[in-house]
Formats: C-alpha cells, structure tokens, sequence
C-alpha cells in the first residue's frame, strides 16, 4: 500500500512539475527564437535598403565589400540577387524558396522553434525596394549554434531544477506515507496474530493521523472483549468437561453394578447403555483436549524426526490387526513442533476407522509437509470442507465411534504451531491429510 501511494503521489507531483517545466522550457525556446529573428531580420533590412540603393544608382558598387565583412564578422552567409534572380553580392545559400517569396514581397516573419536538436541553420529573406517595387531579395544564412547553445543550458536547468524537486517529493512524501500508514501496519500485524491465535495481541501507541489512533483504540477494545468472552468459553468447556467426569464414573460404576440383576431382555439395553456412556466420555474427553490446545498448554515445543518416526511405527500394530497397510516415510530434518505428532495420531486413527480391510495409508513427512494419504472411500469437496469443523459426522458413518472433534483438535494444533491443515482427494480414491508448517 506504502508503495501504490508513493507511486500515485510521484505521479501527481511529476505531472505538476512538468505542468511549470515543460511551459517555462518552451517560453524560453520562443523567446530565443524571437530574439534571434529581431536581431538578423534587422541586419537584413539593413542590406535590402543597400540594395535597393546601389540597384537604383546603377551598380552594387561597395556592396560586396560590405557582405564580405559582415560574414567574416558574424559567420553568416548573405546573398543577394537582384529581381531576375541574378547573383550581384555574397554567396548562394541554398535558399530558393525563401529567395521566391522574397521576390513576391514578403519577408520572414518566423523561425522553427529553437531547441538543443534543432537546425544548425535558419535562412531570414528580406525583398529589397520601395512599396511595391520589389528590385531585389537579400537572404542570410544564420548560424544558430549560440541560440541553441543558450537553450541547452536553460533546459538543462530546468530539468536539474525538476528533478530536485522530485527528489525532495519523494522525501517528503515517503516520511508522509510512513506517518500516516505506520497506524495501519501495526493494525495489519496485530491482526494476523489474532488470526494465528495470539488472542493477547494488541497494537501497541504509534503516532499517525488521530482518526487512526481512534480506530486503533477501538480496535484494541474489540479485540479484548472478544478475548476476553472466548476465556470465558473455554473455561466453562474445560470446566464442565473435567466436573462432568467425577459423575460419569460413578454412573458407569453403579452400572456395572446393576448387570447381576438384569434378565436376559435387559441386557441389550443395557449393553447400548454403556456404549453411550463411553462415547460421552470420549466427548468430554475431546473437548477438554480442545480447551487445552487453544489454551496452548500441555505439549513439549519440539520433537525430532526420529521420535516421530518410533510414534508413527507405533500404530503398526493395530493396522496389521485391522488388515491394512501402514507405509511410513519421514526425512530427518530440525526439530518439528510437538503438535505434528499429535496431528498424525489424529489423521492416523481416522484412516482405521474409516479405510476398510486391505486398504494402505502412508505417511509421509518432506521438509516442512506431513501428509497422510488412504485409499479408503474419501470425502467429497464439500465434506471436506465441513470435516474440518467442529461435531461433523459423514451420514453414512454416524455409526462409527468418535466425537467429531479429532480433525476440529488437528485444526488448532496446526494453527498453534503456525501451520495450517488441509484435506485433499487422494487418486483415485481416498482422503489426504495435509499439513504444512512455516518455513
């Protein structure tokens, strides 16, 4: 953003300083231009009349003298003819059709505009008689290195000027873009910890225009509410689900107690009974673990590649007793978050559940990426998307044991780690678990 600012501001200001430059540099080259003319069509009037005078008296006389030092003097070639085009003083300079529309009676009344690549040469023509007796045409060559030289130098001055101004435009609006943005970048940092978990962000006091300060004030305030009711959230849930259990123990034990006097009717029911006394349990059991983990509390910073390696080898056994296949892949590397470990226990304990006998699950971990891939039934694109949320069960798989909250835990393991996690289609069939840290 800092950046598309100083490039809108440069280009208001470049248009501005053109705006004066490019005016003031073409003022000039006119003005030279206008000088340059004056001073030469004078000289010229000045030969027609010593034309039309020795042409009147019978002969150019002195004139040729006169044409040989003024070009001597002033580098300049003159030529004069008389008004049948004959040659009577100076030296031709390639000027016909100036020299014609001297002999029709008008005279030069503009140059081309001067600039530093301009002609090295102009031509100035002036008819030579009385009213509208033309009796000859004199036409002067004009060197206009001197002019040009002198245009040079203003236009140099110019764009040195400009580009200065530039220079101090973009010091100055770079400390006006920083003052002013500064507010907006720590918004911007703030922010993406709150997203990455950090719930006890807050901008810190940074000077800036005062309606930013005010938003960043509000903001903090938001921020702490929210903060301040998702505590509140997971206490109650890691406290219900830690005081729930003490009953749900004694239930099941006064339970079991109550199986010697059941008639062979009861026991189904019963049997049902204890199974969903189990998977309420397991439920309490997960939301706890969910409480702890966007608490960030419970799990060791790091572990090595090798100790994953010997907890992943670790569920060959129940996989060779469900008759599936376990591949396990992992490539030593820096110590990985502890969370991966937990990652791939979750992602490895639903491909048991849901990859029926003969199926193969490999794990493999490259860099910086954990990927647990199956060949079971998969999901499609939408209940991928939903599985990564919280209670979500498949229809077809209410029957299966589990709470609902495994890859709900994975999701904030990967985000307490600073990763994120991913379901993938596997080819042709089966669900991949993705998850990829930062570098």
């Amino acid at each position: 953003m800092q950046r598309r600012l100083l490039v809108v501001q440069l280009l208001l200001i470049g248009c501005l300083v053109a705006a004066l430059a490019v005016p003031l540099a073409l003022a000039y080259s006119s003005h030279r231009t206008g000088q340059l003319l004056l001073a030469r069509r004078a000289d010229a009037t000045r030969f027609a009349e010593l034309t039309d005078r020795a042409l009147r008296e019978g002969g150019p006389s002195g004139l040729p003298a006169e044409v040989t030092r003024y070009a001597e003097l002033y580098g300049t070639a003159v030529e004069i003819r008389d008004r049948d085009g004959r040659l009577i003083a100076g030296t031709p300079v390639g000027g016909d059709r100036a020299t014609g529309r001297a002999l029709s009676g008008r005279t030069t009344d503009g140059l081309p505009l001067l600039t530093p690549f301009g002609p090295a040469s102009v031509l100035v023509a002036e008819p030579a008689g009385r009213d509208d007796q033309v009796s000859g045409v004199v036409v002067l060559r004009v060197s206009t290195a001197a002019a040009r030289r002198s245009v040079a130098v203003v236009w140099a001055a110019l764009a040195v000027g400009a580009v200065l101004a530039l220079l101090c435009s973009l010091i100055a609006a770079r400390r006006l873009t920083a003052w002013v943005l500064r507010p907006v970048g720590e918004l911007d940092r703030t922010t993406r910890e709150i997203a990455e978990g950090r719930l006890g962000a807050r901008i810190g006091t940074v000077r800036g225009p005062v309606e930013l300060r005010r938003l960043e004030e509000r903001f903090n305030a938001m921020a702490e509410a929210i903060s301040v009711a998702v505590e509140r959230q997971r206490a109650f849930v890691a406290d219900a689900s830690h005081e729930l259990r003490t009953p749900l123990t004694v239930l099941s034990l006064r339970l079991e107690n109550l199986e010697p006097f059941l008639t062979a009717e009861g026991h189904p029911g019963y049997q049902q009974t204890l199974a969903e006394l189990d998977r309420l349990e397991a439920l309490l059991e997960d939301l706890l673990t969910l409480a702890r983990v966007e608490a960030d509390a419970g799990l060791p910073e790091t572990l090595s590649a090798g100790r994953l390696l010997a907890r992943l080898t670790g569920w060959q056994e129940l996989y060779t007793a469900k008759g599936l296949t376990l591949t396990v892949h992992v490539t030593d590397g820096p110590p990985l978050p502890a969370a991966v470990a937990r990652i791939a226990d979750i992602a490895l304990d639903n491909a048991a559940k849901f990859v029926p006998a003969g199926g193969r699950v490999e794990v493999s971990l490259t860099g910086r990426v954990l990927r647990v891939a199956d060949d079971g039934p998969g999901l499609d694109e939408t209940g991928r998307r939903a599985a990564l949320g919280r209670f979500w069960r498949a229809p077809e798989q209410r029957n299966v044991t589990g709470s609902g909250l495994g890859l709900a835990i994975a999701v904030e393991l990967a985000r307490s780690c600073g990763g994120t996690l991913a379901l993938l289609a596997n080819q042709p069939s089966g669900l991949v678990v993705e998850l990829r840290l930062s570098q």
